[in-house]
């Protein structure tokens, strides 16, 4: 276990300055405004349009209470999020900004629990290191701005991190009760919130059974249990989830390969919207041997920093935690055949930024330690530029076409379905909509059972009966190119269609953008 007191650590008889050094001058309060301001800047904007799981998570959000359950049934998350972007919405509206301000709110939220759990790590210094660190970091500003629950998941655990130690000190009621909150908040927000959870049980049998905090360990286990009897009523709906939705979309990979990406990601050498990015590889560049900092070294003097293998007590219980929780996270995946996407891994990202916040800590000399931080505010807000600017869907650019173009009663055939709730929730009333191939409508996909239900449909007859609903208006074929679960399928649809309509190629997929729908159209045959 780890030192639960508020005072930074230091090695005894060390003769170096101690971390938490008053750093209070003019320049140092402008540098860190400036760096908060910008911040918040890149929190609350982009210019992207909604892609499929910021659309699909409004439009659950947006039905009736009474319909969110089945709803969520068939999406395959929990219900934490949509709840509050439910009464958010109702507020505050359903425009892109409007929307996305719930997660930047939660991510400046999240800032501020890092902010708190590090303070008890390092002191006040190094609490505002964490927190420039955090702030600039593209992958919470990505977060911040993308309509799902990954930065409430960050608050969350973050929150989770003070709230432990807390309790830990001293094991009262007030003290142990968020903890059981926090739990009950987290299983309901992010399912990935098991594998931490496990991790932290884990550590807390192992203080027990050691002798070590034991009465402390063995109540906020008790808390922890408390908190997970919350999930019972949702259980039977997860074991539903599990067995029926999961994620079609993708498949397993090894735990070394999403580790690699999360770490990857975590500095922005990559986002969910486009290929590798150069400034994200150089904070990468620079940000892994900073925690690798934070996790074995100690600053020794101005020149010399320490490099403990056995790592330094007061970074053993964050470094096990989080890396322990990541690894297990990743293994167990794979055993249970889960795609992975690095978005899944926000669960640790608070642990990650403060083990950097660390690394950051042990430069002893505050030259250096101004030169690096500025280097990764920099590269950090570069690519927050890129998040403002860069669209994550072509949506707009189909949804456009369609509404200059459509006319009511057109026939638009989604393929694949997935593509459905970007583009519809941007085009005008009136037009007959329908994702293949169930002929539902497209605001949201039903996950139960996906590649079942595919493997199952039968596309000629698809396309027979969307020609004659069609009728005589045009119809608009919305597809887009690298879903696994529809191989050649969509383009033997489009297909279909040319040998009854002539084929117009109206829009073409980016392969720049993440979602890359493109729009054909196929308007009714002139009347002999």
């Amino acid at each position: 276990m780890t030192a639960l007191s508020d005072a930074p650590s230091r090695q005894p008889g060390s003769t170096a300055p101690p971390l938490d050094r008053p750093q209070r001058s003019p320049v140092v309060v402008a540098a860190v405004a400036l760096v908060g301001i910008a911040g918040l800047y890149f929190f609350f904007y982009t210019r992207s349009a909604l892609w499929l799981d910021e659309a699909l998570t409004v439009n659950i959000a947006r039905l009736p209470l009474s319909d969110l359950h089945q709803a969520l049934k068939q999406d395959g998350a929990p219900p934490l999020y949509y709840l509050l972007l439910h009464f958010w919405t109702d507020v505050f509206g359903t425009g892109n900004v409007a929307i996305r301000s719930l997660s930047g709110l939660f991510m400046v939220g999240a800032v501020a629990a890092t902010w708190f759990a590090a303070r008890r790590f390092m002191g006040t210094t190094g609490a505002w290191i964490a927190a420039i660190v955090m702030i600039a970091n593209p992958y919470s500003i990505r977060y911040a701005t993308e309509a799902r629950m990954y930065s409430l998941e960050m608050l969350i655990v973050a929150a989770g991190i003070v709230a432990f130690l807390r309790a830990m000190e001293k094991p009262t009621v007030p003290r142990l009760a968020p903890v059981a909150l926090l739990v009950a908040l987290f299983l309901y927000t992010q399912y990935w919130s098991v594998y931490l959870l496990v991790v932290v049980v884990g550590v807390l049998v192992w203080a027990a059974w050691r002798g070590q905090h034991r009465e402390a360990a063995v109540r906020v286990i008790v808390a922890m249990a408390i908190g997970g009897c919350a999930f019972l009523p949702w259980l039977p709906t997860f074991l539903y989830q599990r067995a029926h939705t999961g994620t079609p979309w993708g498949t397993p990979v090894l735990p070394g390969i999403p580790l690699g990406y999360t770490l990857r990601d975590f500095a922005g050498g990559a986002s969910g919207t486009a290929a590798d990015r150069q400034e994200g590889w150089l904070l990468f560049v620079l940000l892994l041997p900073v925690l690798a900092l934070g996790v074995f070294g100690r600053g020794v003097d101005d020149r010399s920093v320490e490099i403990d293998l056995r790592v330094p007590r007061e970074a053993r219980l964050i470094a096990f935690v989080g890396g322990a929780g990541l690894i297990v996270g990743l293994s167990l995946n794979y055993l249970a055949g889960g795609a992975f996407q690095s978005r899944y891994s926000a669960f640790v990202f608070p642990f990650f930024v403060l083990l950097v916040a660390r690394g950051f800590s042990t430069l002893r000399d505050p030259r250096i330690l101004a030169v690096t931080l500025a280097v990764v505010v920099a590269l950090g807000y570069a690519g927050g530029v890129r998040n403002v600017t860069t669209q994550r869907t072509q949506a707009g650019q189909v949804a456009s076409v369609l509404r200059n173009e459509a006319k009511p009663g057109d026939l638009v055939v989604y393929c694949p379905d997935q593509l459905g709730p970007s583009v519809h929730r941007l085009v005008q009333p009136g037009l007959d909509e329908v994702v293949y191939p169930s002929f539902a409508p497209p605001a949201l996909v039903d996950w139960v059972d996906y590649k079942k239900v595919l493997a199952a449909a039968k596309p000629a007859e698809f396309a027979r009966t969307a020609l004659a609903r069609a009728g005589p208006h045009t119809l608009w074929f919305v597809s887009g190119p690298g879903y696994i679960t529809h191989v050649g399928v969509c383009e033997g649809l489009s297909d279909d269609f040319a040998k009854v309509r002539l084929r117009q190629q109206r829009t073409l997929p980016d392969p720049k953008i993440f979602e890359k729908p493109a729009l054909q159209m196929f308007p009714a045959p002139a009347k002999s």
